[in-house]
């Protein structure tokens, strides 16, 4: 049984690195941003031939949208070098076990180096509209095994 939620960063943080990723004119990357509520899911992939800031820009209009549902929101770092869960693991565990509070969207955003693994970025924002609901679900979930 694997720790789905070990690895929160900030949002500063998170956005430094799409940012870096993203802008970075030897940067090759593929990826993808997935948003999972109550209403259905939508993806968005990196499609052949779209330039680095097309698809920042709609990455951020969906974070943006986001943001005006959901407020409060605990971002999870996804990396292979630790070997944790894959993030459509994560994703699915955080819509399954926030399905007790209202409103909650789950972003999943990842970033995938063409060239090297390591710099692949993957983000799992859990979005909530209320603080108390973001403290606990940290408080029940982060860092412990999530039973099945």
């Amino acid at each position: 049984m694997a720790i789905l939620f070990k690895t929160a960063i900030g949002e500063n943080a998170a956005f430094e690195m799409i940012e870096s990723a993203l802008s970075d004119p030897a940067g090759d990357f593929d990826g993808y941003v997935n948003v999972i509520a109550d209403e259905g899911e939508q993806t968005l992939s990196w499609a052949p031939g779209m330039h680095a800031e097309q698809f920042q820009a709609e990455v951020t209009e969906i974070l943006r949208a986001t943001w005006d549902i959901c407020r409060f929101w605990v971002i999870y770092e996804r990396r292979d070098d630790r070997q944790d869960a894959a993030s459509n693991d994560i994703r699915n565990a955080a819509f399954k076990l926030t399905r007790g509070y209202a409103g909650v969207v789950v972003v999943t955003l990842s970033l995938l180096s063409k060239r090297d693994s390591a710099a692949d970025i993957e983000l799992i924002f859990v979005c909530f509209q209320q603080d108390f609901h973001r403290r606990n679900f940290r408080v029940r979930y982060e860092g412990k095994f999530v039973p099945k």
